[in-house]
């Protein structure tokens, strides 16, 4: 497999020695493979139309980090996980421009399908508002994996009297919570009431949505608190119902077990492998999934012992040899 995207055994075995010895010569690494120069310089050509290295004036070969040389070979490749990831991958892109294009809308304070809303107090005083008024349901997606006790402190005051009152409550969540006690105690308490709640590896942005008529949406996803808009436009807001309802759907149920798919991953796995094959680090892929430095690195140990691979590099060569980052899944 890996043959037909351009990398061949004899290219594999040529990268790896180039990874062990930065500086070596082409010579070289004829005369340590055992194989002609014009096999070795067949496959430095391969190497090097892939990106995966480069050669210098005097001779020197040069490989990618493995990251990103792992990112220039699955690049054209994508996409390649399930249908549920793929349908959140579909949407998520889609959601972040519309999200962007409705705040930059609402910055006009009299546009009349967007209420632009400045500073902490303001959102909380209008959220309240906006609750106390439900009539039915309310929708949200929230980010950010572990929440702070005393915020989740002060959404009981909020949750309780509407769950009294019947309306329907949906949270997606990200899979990360599970591991965090005081955010998931919460969530299990709102299922307690009568909520529901999912969870999935990662989301576009905070987001609330009441009876389908109402989205708020922050004004700077970076910082929540420092503004949102309020969007009632009848476009805008079916939009982004039918984004939640998407998601909702691929979601795993709060309470039961993360299932595997066939290749006998989690959810969460299959987003990091992922990411993994888009050359991020461990580290950018704990902040996409709001887990831990070390929970991204436990991630990717339990990733490479599934893939019997010994480097992160060996790991995407594998995936892509058993298929499990192949366009053809």
């Amino acid at each position: 497999m890996l043959e037909v995207r351009g990398l061949d055994k004899q290219s594999q075995n040529v990268y790896r020695l180039i990874l062990l010895n930065p500086t070596i010569r082409p010579d070289e690494l004829a005369a340590r493979l055992g194989e002609p120069e014009e096999a070795i310089s067949a496959a430095l050509h391969r190497l090097s139309a892939l990106a995966l290295i480069s050669v210098d004036e005097v001779g020197t070969v040069r490989a990618a980090r493995p990251e990103i040389g792992m990112e220039h070979l699955l690049a054209p490749h994508q996409p390649e996980l399930a249908a549920e990831q793929e349908q959140i991958e579909v949407s998520q892109p889609a959601a972040t421009e519309l999200i962007t294009g409705s705040a930059d809308l609402a910055r006009g304070r009299d546009d009349p399908g967007a209420e632009r809303l400045v500073g902490i107090e303001a959102i909380r005083r209008r959220i309240g508002e906006l609750t106390r008024g439900l009539a039915s349901e309310i929708m949200t997606f929230a980010p950010g994996g572990a929440h702070r006790t005393s915020d989740l402190a002060a959404a009981k005051t909020v949750d309780e009297p509407m769950l009294e009152r019947g309306i329907r409550m949906r949270t997606i969540w990200l899979d990360s919570i599970r591991n965090d006690e005081p955010t998931l105690e919460y969530a299990t308490w709102l299922q307690s009431l009568g909520g529901q709640a999912r969870t999935v590896p990662t989301l576009p942005v905070r987001m609330i949505i009441m009876d389908r008529k109402y989205a708020l949406l922050p004004v700077n996803t970076a910082d929540a608190t420092a503004g949102a808009v309020v969007l009632h436009g009848q476009g805008i807001v079916a939009a982004l119902c039918a984004l939640f309802d998407t998601i909702w759907e691929t979601g795993t149920p709060l309470g039961k077990s993360q299932p595997q798919d066939a290749r006998g991953l989690t959810p969460q796995e299959a987003e990091f492998l992922r990411l993994l094959g888009q050359g991020l680090t461990d580290q950018a892929i704990a902040v996409r999934l709001c887990v831990s430095h070390r929970t991204a690195q436990r991630c990717a140990t339990r990733l490479m012992q599934k893939l019997g691979a010994r480097s992160r590099f060996e790991a995407g060569f594998k995936a892509v040899t058993r298929g499990w980052l192949s366009p053809e899944q």
